[in-house]
């Protein structure tokens, strides 16, 4: 007999956490090895996962952010966002995170299982209307211009805002991250455009074009 699923589950709700653990617990070829209501409380505990069912509007560490440390500590393990949010950027930073696949809390149970089954085969689970979002966000991008300092973006819709008043704080806060990752994101900036503060970044962008 084929070895089960094992899934660990990160969601800060009760209900639906519990009702994931229990479909997952209950249904055979799978296994719920751990729930955990953020991810500072998973960090210790995924040890025996094969996939993670990951929420992104948790207290705390982000969603994303957890995918990204997680995913640098285990390589292997794979990642499945379950989310209510259908923005394009929070979609795109999922993805780039390192999230096999990306459903919407709306998804059917059956559907849902199908997707686990579908991440360990290294397949990408998407729900149809994120799938439609990715192939539009593929469809609109360009590569880098020369002379663009190659920022990603992510880093030009953070220097665009930053240039439109918004503060580390209030530029998390729309963007669903932490300052620290603003912060982090800003380092990278810096280094690119070859500046040494928010004012200086901002001011060479709008000088070159780079947002307007």
């Amino acid at each position: 007999m084929p070895e089960a699923v094992r899934v660990a589950i990160v969601e800060d709700q009760a209900s639906i956490r519990e009702g994931l653990g229990f479909l997952i617990g209950s249904t055979k070829g799978y296994a719920c090895v751990g729930t955990f209501a953020s991810v500072e409380a998973a960090l210790g505990g995924l040890g025996e996962a094969d996939v993670v069912l990951m929420d992104i509007g948790l207290p705390g560490l982000s969603g994303i952010e957890g995918i990204r440390l997680l995913k640098g500590r285990r390589p292997e393990l794979r990642f499945l966002v379950l989310s209510v949010y259908e923005e394009d950027e929070r979609i795109f930073q999922a993805l780039c995170a390192g999230a096999s696949g990306y459903l919407l809390k709306k998804t059917p149970p059956a559907r849902l299982l199908e997707a686990l089954d579908d991440v360990m085969a290294g397949g990408a689970a998407m729900s149809p209307d994120v799938a439609a979002r990715v192939l539009t966000l593929f469809r609109q991008f360009q590569p880098p211009a020369a002379g663009d300092y190659s920022l990603t973006p992510h880093e030009l819709r953070l220097v665009r805002m930053l240039a439109e008043g918004h503060s580390y704080k209030t530029a998390a806060a729309e963007l669903g991250s932490s300052v620290n990752t603003i912060a982090f994101h800003m380092r990278s900036i810096y280094r690119k455009l070859e500046v040494h503060s928010k004012s200086e970044a901002v001011a060479k962008a709008l000088r070159e074009g780079l947002v307007r």
